[in-house]
């Protein structure tokens, strides 16, 4: 991608979102709305933000049996995503059923280990082994499915390049030299992700808290 940094605009409310968007807007590749965004705002936000003429990457992260995960994808179809999240711990037949649900230009990509979990967490509820070998086999499984992509942190994304050369890597947990890791416990800079093969970055707190949002994303993507 040409400007491969996603602003994650993590926040129930939508003036403050479009604000951010219209200031960074020539800065960055497209936005990210997540679950908080899309719970407060449904399809009217998303399209509100979609008219600044950023391409949105629908972060929702949909994690159910496989009729459900369908019908929630058909139900988002009018909104067509440029990216969409679903769980790649859904299974195959999971993602099998969501691509085949979602719009033909929509690129669906299964998060694998959240950026917010270490190897104890993953302990704590049963998975063995760390969190590059979760990450390597949901890649697998991912890649088996038909999906376009994973989310992994920076840590894992070269390894699953290696794996998967033809895929898209969505890298969050990003964050410049020197910024607050806030609840991220795998992460690295925009410039190692990307050079260690992240085809999108996602940045959301060392942009949106800014004082000056735009010369933040001006400042980031002049490291890429």
């Amino acid at each position: 991608m040409t400007r491969p940094i996603y602003v994650a605009l993590d926040t129930p409310d939508l003036a403050a979102a479009k604000a951010i968007a219209e200031k960074v807007r020539h800065h960055v590749g497209g936005v990210k709305l997540g679950l908080e965004f899309f719970v407060a705002n449904g399809h009217h936000g998303v399209r509100e933000i979609a008219a600044l003429g950023l391409p949105i990457f629908l972060d929702l992260k949909l994690h159910d049996i496989p009729n459900t995960v369908a019908k929630a994808v058909q139900a988002l179809r009018g909104l067509d995503p440029a990216i969409l999240t679903v769980h790649a711990s859904g299974g195959r037949a999971m993602m099998e059923d969501a691509k085949a649900a979602a719009p033909a230009g929509t690129k669906v990509v299964a998060v694998t280990v959240l950026t917010s979990l270490d190897g104890d967490d993953l302990a704590a509820i049963g998975v063995n082994g760390d969190p590059q070998a979760q990450v390597a086999r949901l890649v697998a499984l991912a890649r088996e499915a038909g999906l376009d992509g994973i989310v992994c942190s920076g840590n894992e994304v070269a390894a699953a390049k290696r794996a998967w050369p033809g895929g898209l890597f969505v890298v969050p947990g990003v964050r410049p030299a020197g910024a607050d890791a806030g609840d991220q416990k795998r992460m690295m800079t925009p410039a190692q992700a990307r050079h260690a093969g992240a085809s999108v970055l996602v940045i959301g707190r060392p942009i949106t808290a800014a004082a000056d949002p735009a010369e933040a994303a001006r400042a980031i993507e002049s490291t890429l």
